[in-house]
């Protein structure tokens, strides 16, 4: 299931061009440092969503390079 739902991300960054790739970035990285910090206060329901997360901005990343490098 993992693998599907990586696959649709995956599929739904590539029409996006850098500067849409590069806010997307920021805007994932400031919910993952906020997730972060409620988490070390107090639990979260599903802490699992952190690695999601964390995961889902590599991606955004690689793509971003790809870009970058012409591919």
């Amino acid at each position: 299931m993992a693998n599907k739902k990586s696959y649709e991300f995956n599929k739904s960054i590539a029409g996006l061009n850098a500067v849409d790739l590069k806010s997307r970035i920021a805007e994932d990285q400031l919910r993952l440092k906020k997730l972060e910090f409620a988490h070390a206060i107090s639990p979260l329901e599903n802490p699992m969503s952190i690695r999601e997360l964390r995961r889902d901005v590599a991606r955004l990343k690689t793509e971003l390079k790809k870009k970058e490098l012409g591919a």
